[in-house]
């Protein structure tokens, strides 16, 4: 199944998986985009399709710590999902905590396994380590990757981002790479 205007969405099989838009990622380069996915969000909540959020613990002794050295995300402020979210949590159908940058966790594969979910609709911070670190961790355990362009950022700023998709376009297919309108187009399709 391609999100493209000629196909429709099985709101069934497909989940919007919002990543990592937490406090300790929102910077000047990653900012912009939180409107993107809150409006992506409470669309695909008011077509009646399931939203998983996902939020990351950077754990005392991490790999991110101990080789990089990188010890942001580790408190309750840090770690809350963007105040703008907020609303739409309690209707979440989950929310995945994680200590790695992939979605896919035991729980999380197990909870998209179980749910029979086999298109993933990704969005969310940072595109060139969670996003698309989840993307690819998808398409390997045998899921139908897409990544919402529009509603991903990187800390690091638009070349990262960029770099990101040059590669997922490569490593997953260009055709995975999908827009908020073409998503939400689908979500129209769907409740005609």
């Amino acid at each position: 199944m391609a999100l493209r205007k000629a196909d429709r969405v099985d709101l069934r099989t497909t989940v919007l998986i919002v990543i990592d838009v937490q406090n300790g990622f929102v910077n000047r380069h990653s900012r912009a985009v939180v409107p993107a996915i809150v409006d992506l969000v409470k669309r695909w909540q008011e077509a009646g399709a399931p939203v998983v959020f996902a939020r990351f613990h950077n754990e005392p002794d991490s790999p991110y710590e101990r080789i990089t050295g990188w010890t942001n995300l580790r408190t309750a402020e840090e770690q809350a999902l963007v105040a703008e979210l907020e609303p739409y949590v309690a209707t979440a159908t989950a929310i995945i905590d994680k200590g790695q940058s992939s979605i896919f966790t035991p729980e999380g594969a197990r909870m998209i396994r179980e749910a029979g979910w086999s298109d993933l609709v990704l969005c969310g911070i940072d595109t060139d380590s969670c996003v698309y670190d989840s993307a690819v961790a998808a398409y390997q355990a045998g899921y139908r990757p897409w990544i919402v362009t529009d509603a991903c950022a990187s800390t690091g700023g638009a070349q990262y981002h960029d770099a990101a998709l040059l590669l997922a376009a490569r490593n997953i297919s260009a055709a995975q790479l999908i827009t908020s309108q073409d998503a939400l187009e689908q979500l129209a399709h769907q409740e005609a």
